[in-house]
């Protein structure tokens, strides 16, 4: 998410929702920091939270799916953090397409808070903590329950024959 165009903070009604939050350990005072964030955020709108851990972002994909099975909302959260080698393209490309598929084979909201910045000073200005710029683990909390919000709505009316 890009903070050009941002929407203004508006009401989210999460209350009963649950929120599955997958978090990466490479980086991991950047991704430590994404995931208080993020489960912080959570619990401010009602939702109830669980925070699991994989090794990388590759990883995200497999746990956030079965995530998106049992919770009304999923959350990844990454930092993959631009090298010498093609390889951070392979992961980017990756890891969204994957988080993508989940979201719509599940129809299950997944808030991508997956960093992807050519250098760490980066990610610690999108990561949220003490004089951080942005703040993408709340944003994709946020984005997340919000969806799944709508989602509670949509599911509510009956299906059309």
């Amino acid at each position: 998410m890009s903070s050009t165009g941002a929407p203004e903070e508006y009401p989210i009604r999460a209350e009963g929702l649950t929120l599955a939050i997958v978090a990466t350990r490479w980086n991991a005072p950047v991704v430590g920091s994404l995931t208080e964030r993020a489960a912080a955020t959570a619990k401010e709108l009602g939702a109830k939270v669980d925070i699991y851990h994989v090794d990388g972002a590759l990883e995200l994909p497999v746990v956030v799916q079965s995530c998106a099975r049992r919770y009304d909302a999923v959350v990844a959260l990454g930092c993959v953090i631009r090298g010498e080698t093609a390889h951070f393209d392979y992961v980017c490309d990756s890891v969204t397409a994957g988080l993508t598929r989940i979201a719509l084979d599940e129809e299950t909201p997944v808030g991508n808070g997956v960093l992807t910045v050519e250098e760490e000073d980066q990610a610690y200005e999108r990561a949220g903590g003490e004089d951080a710029k942005e703040d993408k683990g709340a944003a994709a909390t946020r984005a997340a329950l919000s969806a799944a919000a709508e989602l509670r709505k949509v599911r509510s009316l009956p299906v059309k024959d």
